[in-house]
């Protein structure tokens, strides 16, 4: 969109209804803003002029009721609901669908493409794929005595270099030829690789006869720790490397130690795991074709099927930037064809993916594709009605039995699926413990050496109008900005000593609404948009010292703030808008800049100021007048960040501030250049309120 306007400077003429403004108003709006507090070092005839122009304009500037102001910025304006619908909307229909396949060889090539995409346009990006070429070092320790038949091997292995997993080898005495191998992953259990229920699968698995693995999950059992949280893997992904990384490269060097094993038969590669287990199982299998079997159980449902149940909405490993742009779960499951698979579920799963909703959608989605391959007996299903409830418990190990019997051991005439009662040889954590490096690698030491070399090319000491050109379309495609239209629908208006409130509506292209109060006194000089981090019910003081220093003000609440936040998962749906292919950052700041250009043509295509309160909206605010240079004048940022690695040095998680955790920002983008792009208009940093 183009506007008739030119920036600021001589002559223009004060906006009230059709008339020009004067000079000296056009001349302030070039000035940082007034602000209360300030008062005392303004020069004696900059008083004069203010005091003048109070007169002039027969205002209540600076008696605006900062208690009447917090009762009108506190209302409704769009109700609870709203955005949790609209973000439903928003990211239900960007998830793939099932492609419709008429034959075994038009899938394998579909398969084999988003297989290949999921690894290179999702996993493998950026360090990560340094960290997949590196060779993982392997390091064996101590032996245990096991049970009747086998022993246990402490060890431990890179997923990548410097950052360690524990892990545990069971193996039986007596082994010739080649037996089946199986990966025990894990997940949301703090015990970890000690967990009970874990401890048995293993156990009863290696008396059948198998290789087993029982790796420690990042976050849990020894791993448990701040910095191994799920939550902090996104500090990778804000400097331009995948944080699913560490997570598959855990499994796959898994893999690795167990097929270089003499005796691990490379036609029966197993996984299973529980939960996030579950997760693990399905993702490794349908992208690593060495596994030849898995059951993955109450582990996952399809992105169509989380959002609408809310409790499936997955943590940030579970629903990694861009994933759904490639794949959906649904698509994962149907590439598990022909290879036998269990998806198991809980009748009554208080925790996630319950049988009723998460299964169908799945088996509906694979059905066809192992139809394709006459293997439609190798897709089973399992659900657990006794306890019903979260578990990998007896019923559902009995189960996964029955199948390893069937596909590992077909036709063995002394195999039994029940359980082999070991409770008695079950370890305690200390016991499992295996030795690590205190400097063991994480999610936040990664990250905090990725980002001593970011971003890749310095801001300018110079700025020139080609540079600003190349990276405001570079910024654009980081964030995923749009050109987003607003049209505003007033709700209602109210007048109180002399207060003018407005009261709107903001349609956001065909996707959002967003709620905004205008507010004036008199006959203002400009306008400001303003954004706090706290919502526009928290900005009330700092619109008083607005309308005081005689400006109009719009407080907004653009997506994820105020009263657009979420009523419930909010930072989980952050994570599906970055899955489906967009950025919160980029939702946010495209809203910002359409409202600025809605508000300026609005009151005679002049530009407004933007001033913002807090890191959050400053950072927002600040990428919006990046990509805004027609609408958007001068810029005042309260508390913002001065660079984006104070994020790594706070140590934030995702969903203390999930705009900042933008994939590959940091890669190109710090502050300084954010700045550069605003100029030459004028960028005012404040200490926060």
């Amino acid at each position: 969109m183009s506007f008739p306007w030119r920036p600021q400077s001589g002559n223009r003429k004060a906006e009230s209804g059709k008339r020009k403004p004067a000079p000296l108003i056009a001349a302030d709006l070039r000035k940082p803003a007034l602000s209360l507090s300030k008062w005392p070092a303004l020069s004696f005839v900059e008083g004069l002029i203010l005091f003048g122009l109070s007169l002039l304009l027969g205002a209540g500037s600076f008696a605006a009721d900062t208690n009447v102001l917090a009762e009108l910025l506190r209302g409704s304006i769009i109700g609870p609901d709203l955005s949790q619908v609209q973000a439903q909307a928003f990211t239900e229909r960007r998830v793939p669908l099932m492609p419709e396949v008429k034959s075994k060889r038009d899938w394998e090539k579909i398969a084999n493409r988003l297989r290949e995409d999921a690894l290179t346009k999702v996993l493998f990006r950026g360090e990560a794929e340094r960290w997949r070429a590196a060779r993982g070092r392997v390091k064996w320790l101590d032996i245990i005595d096991g049970g009747p038949g086998y022993r246990i091997k402490k060890l431990r292995y890179e997923a990548l270099p410097g950052l360690w997993i524990p892990a545990l080898l069971y193996e039986p005495e007596h082994l010739s030829g080649k037996v089946p191998v199986m990966l025990n992953v894990n997940g949301h259990d703090g015990k970890g690789k000690a967990a009970d229920y874990k401890q048995l699968r293993c156990i009863n698995q290696v008396k059948r006869g198998m290789i087993v693995l029982n790796p420690e999950w990042l976050g849990m059992g020894q791993l448990n720790g701040e910095n191994y949280s799920h939550g902090r893997m996104n500090q990778l992904d804000l400097c331009g490397s995948s944080g699913l990384a560490p997570f598959y490269l855990a499994m796959t060097r898994g893999l690795d130690i167990l097929l270089a094993h003499r005796h691990a038969d490379p036609a029966r590669v197993g996984v299973s795991g529980l939960s996030g287990g579950g997760w693990q199982t399905i993702t490794i299998s349908s992208l690593d074709p060495r596994v030849t079997l898995c059951n993955p159980v109450a582990g996952y449902s399809s992105f169509r099927t989380r959002v609408r149940y809310l409790q499936d909405l997955g943590d940030s490993e579970q629903t990694p930037c861009d994933l759904a742009t490639v794949v959906d779960y649904a698509h994962l499951t149907a590439m598990l064809a022909p290879r036998p698979v269990l998806l198991t579920y809980n009748a009554k799963d208080n925790c996630c993916f319950a049988a009723d909703h998460a299964l169908a959608p799945l088996w509906e989605a694979a059905l066809p594709i192992y139809a394709l391959y006459g293997k439609e007996s190798r897709l089973r299903s399992h659900i657990n009605q006794d306890p019903g409830d979260h578990n990998f418990g007896l019923d559902n190990r009995q189960a996964h039995y029955r199948l390893l019997g069937d596909f590992f051991f077909p036709g063995a005439t002394n195999f039994d699926a029940t359980e082999i009662p070991s409770e008695a040889e079950l370890k305690t954590a200390d016991a499992l413990q295996v030795d690590l490096p205190d400097d063991n690698a994480n999610f936040h030491s990664l990250a905090l050496a990725l980002s001593r070399e970011l971003p890749r090319e310095p801001a300018p000491n110079h700025v020139s109008e080609r540079w600003q050109r190349a990276h405001r379309l570079k910024l654009r495609e980081v964030i995923h900005a749009k050109d987003s239209v607003v049209s505003g629908t007033k709700i209602r208006e109210e007048t109180t000593n002399g207060l003018r409130a407005m009261f709107w509506k903001l349609r956001v292209d065909q996707d959002w609404t967003i709620p905004a109060v205008e507010l004036s006194e008199g006959q203002p000089m400009g306008t400001v948009l303003l954004l706090n981090d706290g919502g526009r019910a928290a900005g009330f003081a700092a619109a008083a010292e607005w309308l005081a220093a005689g400006r109009r003000v719009l407080l907004v609440d653009p997506f994820y703030l105020g009263e657009s936040k979420l009523k419930s998962h909010e930072y989980l749906f952050a994570l599906m808008v970055g899955t489906v292919g967009e950025r919160p950052l980029g939702i946010q700041a495209s809203q910002i800049a359409g409202t600025a250009r809605w508000l300026a043509l609005r009151y005679g295509g002049i530009r407004v100021e933007l001033a913002t309160y807090g890191p959050r909206t400053g950072l927002i605010g600040l990428t919006a007048a990046a990509l805004e240079e027609n609408a958007i004048g001068r810029l005042e940022l309260h508390g913002g960040l001065a660079s984006l690695k104070e994020v790594l040095d706070k140590n934030w998680a995702f969903g203390q501030a999930f705009e900042m955790f933008c994939f590959g920002l940091l890669e190109a983008f710090d502050i300084p250049h954010l700045r550069a792009l605003v100029a030459p208009r004028p960028v005012v940093e404040r200490p926060a309120l």
